[in-house]
């Protein structure tokens, strides 16, 4: 009796063990929080307010979009909104979701929709990515639901900005009597809990989405300012979601167990650029000495595949791409570089070079600085944290520095405007670039509904860019992101962007 008994409870004992093991790997008994580490804290939280990378992985979560681009598809769909029509090729009417309020309990209707898309508009507001809602003339309440967006002229990228995280909708009232830049609302899976500078961000479930709530109940963004500690952290679960891998980490995060590590070709460009308000920068001799003093296979060949290269701007994931336009430009050759030098008297000139506090830039500086040296030129180097460096760089406080654009509209149009055209220096133009020529072949690009016509025009400008060297490829992206094994469904599309709505962990 004792021996049956003895083996019928050594068999509930395996049996209990082999649930436990079933229990942990079912997304219902893990813990569903996640923690996202970041080497940089946002600049704000405000989608009208802000306009950097950092800022927008947070924002993303919390506010939305009247469209989206689909990650796989990379076609423009309806988010806040139901459908649109086109009376004309100026006039968009776009009838929006019904049933769905904001995170402090109001409405989401069309009024707020012309209230943000006013604000945004708004000179005074100094929107830092004002370019983006430009070609709008004005924005019209048609019924409770419905609005009537007026174009100034035929706006091919239309859709395509509406569904950058810039655009997303705020809760007026939440607007009008709190900041936004410190507490978000929207109408947006995650909720804003709390913001510690310097330390986290924390988010938690919107228990009232309107398409459902999340299974994440808590996010945490984590200021982790050296990768190799988020890595660190990562690979004992202190941490489960990174992004922008540093090349030099990329064998190492390969080589862990527990950590799964995606790479995808991006939309993302980043090139060195010359402050185009300061000599000798704004002679074009000095840029082509630079351009051809640089060996960019020699930065390129140390990302382990995580860039491209290429002399085109606009990337091969972007609309308006041309393959010929690789061919256009500067290539590597260290004697007709110094010879530049020599010949224009920039022997000895002094370059303040500066550079974000982030492992790529600080890359591609020491590179670029011990190859503008060879070339007789002497750089300093100055870093400075992500906010105070996008500040600095706006003003012009500098000779020559990195920049990148994640290019989240995937439109060619919606890079050369906001980066390189002379209606927006002072703002998001942080090289002070100003050619009317290339102004108006950019204007063109935009101001038609034709696909084809937008193309040729933006193979010109980018042509034209190119040439003129106010900017210099360093390589084209690829997105990347490492999250431990037990997290499922996260995606990054080619412009970096990811959603934590249908993520879980099991």
């Amino acid at each position: 009796m004792k021996k049956w008994m003895v083996i019928v409870i050594s068999a509930i004992l395996l049996l209990a063990g082999c649930s436990s093991k079933t229990t942990r790997s079912n997304s219902t008994n893990v813990s569903q929080e996640l923690t996202y580490a970041s080497t940089s804290d946002v600049v704000g939280l405000s989608p009208i307010l802000t306009n950097d990378s950092v800022s927008a992985n947070v924002i993303m979560q919390v506010y939305e979009t009247l469209f989206k681009r689909n990650p796989k598809t990379m076609k423009i769909e309806p988010l806040l909104a139901e459908s649109y029509t086109n009376q004309d090729d100026k006039t968009w009417d776009i009838t929006l979701k019904k049933g769905i309020k904001f995170q402090d309990g109001t409405d989401f209707n069309a009024e707020a929709v012309k209230y943000t898309f006013d604000k945004f508009r708004d000179p005074k507001t100094a929107a830092p990515r004002a370019s983006l809602l430009e070609p709008i003339q004005s924005v019209n309440v048609i019924d409770d639901y419905k609005v009537e967006i007026k174009t100034k002229y035929p706006y091919g990228p239309l859709l395509a900005a509406l569904a950058h995280t810039a655009a997303s909708i705020v809760s007026p009232e939440a607007d009008k009597n709190s900041d936004l830049m410190k507490t978000p609302v929207g109408t947006g899976p995650f909720k804003f809990v709390s913001w510690t500078p310097g330390d986290q961000i924390v988010l938690e479930a919107n228990k009232d989405y309107w398409n459902g709530a999340p299974k994440l109940k808590k996010v945490t963004f984590k200021v982790v300012p050296e990768v190799s500690t988020a890595i660190s952290m990562l690979q004992t679960g202190k941490v489960q979601f990174i992004d922008a891998i540093p090349a030099e980490q990329i064998k190492r995060l390969e080589s862990i167990k527990n950590v799964k590590v995606t790479k995808a070709e991006g939309t993302p460009v980043y090139y060195l650029g010359f402050n185009m308000k300061k000599a000798p920068m704004n002679n074009l001799a000095f840029r082509q000495a630079v351009a051809y003093g640089l060996d960019r296979n020699a930065y390129i060949n140390q990302l382990n595949g995580l860039g491209i290269e290429g002399n085109s701007v606009i990337g091969p994931k972007v609309f308006g791409y041309d393959p010929s336009e690789e061919k256009v430009g500067y290539s590597y050759d260290l004697e007709k570089a110094k010879k530049l030098i020599k010949d224009n008297g920039f022997e000895g000139k002094e370059v303040k070079m500066l550079v974000p506090n982030r492992d790529m830039y600080m890359k591609m500086a020491e590179i670029a600085q011990s190859q503008m040296t060879e070339i007789g030129l002497k750089v300093k180097l100055e870093t400075m944290e992500w906010g105070t460096f996008l500040d600095a760089a706006t003003k012009g406080q500098y000779d020559v520095t990195f920049l990148g654009w994640a290019n989240s509209t995937a439109d060619g149009s919606e890079l050369l405007y906001p980066n390189f055209h002379s209606d927006n220096v002072g703002s998001s133009n942080r090289i002070s670039y100003s050619n009317k020529q290339f102004d108006q072949l950019v204007n063109e690009s935009r101001q038609t509904i034709d696909q084809n016509a937008r193309k040729e025009k933006l193979k010109e400008a980018n042509e034209l860019l190119i040439k003129d060297a106010p900017v210099i490829v360093m390589n084209q992206g690829v997105v990347t992101s490492a999250v431990d094994q037990s997290v499922k469904g996260i995606e990054i599309d080619p412009t970096g962007q990811w959603s934590l709505y249908n993520v879980h962990r099991e």
